[in-house]
């Protein structure tokens, strides 16, 4: 394997168990503490929302971390 084939299996790795990890601690609880369609509907909704501002602070603070590598170094 080349190093860039390393990289991406580390990526999708990385990716696959944040993922799991994400499902597994705030969608399977938030869609069990409710009952009806409804409410866990709004319940997925504002987990996706969570993920997404997750994300959000993933990507800046790599922006962050790349921007400010060769003033650290």
């Amino acid at each position: 394997m080349t190093n860039t084939q390393i990289t991406y299996l580390v990526v999708v790795l990385c990716l696959v168990l944040g993922l799991a990890a994400f499902v597994s601690l705030i969608v399977v609880p938030a869609l069990s503490a409710y009952r009806t369609i409804w409410e866990r509907g709004a319940a997925l909704i504002l987990s996706l929302y969570v993920l997404a501002a997750l994300a959000g602070i993933g990507v800046l603070a790599g922006v962050v971390i790349i921007a400010e590598w060769p003033r650290l170094f």
